[in-house]
């Protein structure tokens, strides 16, 4: 399904920990990492996309994320010149997408990269919160930036802190 300016519907998906790191994946046999995405199919909601996705690539179900935020508009990227497959039609010259935060709530083991018969992914980790927008590859860096220059302030408020103590240090009590 493209669109009339030749851009395929398409979700993206920030995993979060209580810690603020986000997960990064390393696609299937190869040495490029990102964040998990996938096409909208005809008839099916972004956030019925992005769930969908989010089985297949990493093996989460609805009960082990909780969604925090989605980006505001559709974000564009171009595909270089290089990447764009001219023979099939509609041409499809880059992506629209919706992206949505996720917090995982479940546990690491969790995550199964290994749900379909053809895995997008074959490692992940934690990483820092900004580390993705310094390394996915150059065509997608602009969109991941505002993706995560727009998530921000909700992953840094999930930031565990720790809490405060229930009563004073002894050296610190008033002596009565």
């Amino acid at each position: 399904m493209i669109d009339d300016d030749g851009y395929r519907p398409n979700v993206g998906i920030v995993i979060c920990n209580r810690q603020g790191q986000v997960m990064w994946a390393r696609r299937y046999g190869q040495h490029s990492w990102q964040f998990p995405q996938g096409g909208i199919n005809p008839g099916e909601s972004p956030e019925q996309a992005m769930y969908r996705e989010l089985f297949e690539e990493v093996g989460l179900s609805r009960k082990d994320v909780r969604i925090l935020a989605s980006t505001r508009n559709w974000l564009r990227y171009k595909l270089p010149k290089r990447l764009v497959r001219w023979d099939t039609k509609p041409v499809c010259i880059g992506q629209k997408q919706k992206w949505f935060l996720l917090q995982l709530v479940g546990n690491d083991s969790d995550i199964n990269m290994q749900t379909s018969s053809t895995p997008e992914f074959d490692g992940w980790r934690w990483v820092s919160y900004w580390y993705p927008v310094r390394q996915v590859v150059s065509f997608k860096r602009d969109v991941y930036r505002r993706v995560m220059k727009e998530f921000a302030s909700v992953v840094m408020q999930l930031q565990e802190i720790p809490p405060k103590p229930q009563s004073a240090p002894a050296w610190r009590r008033k002596r009565g």
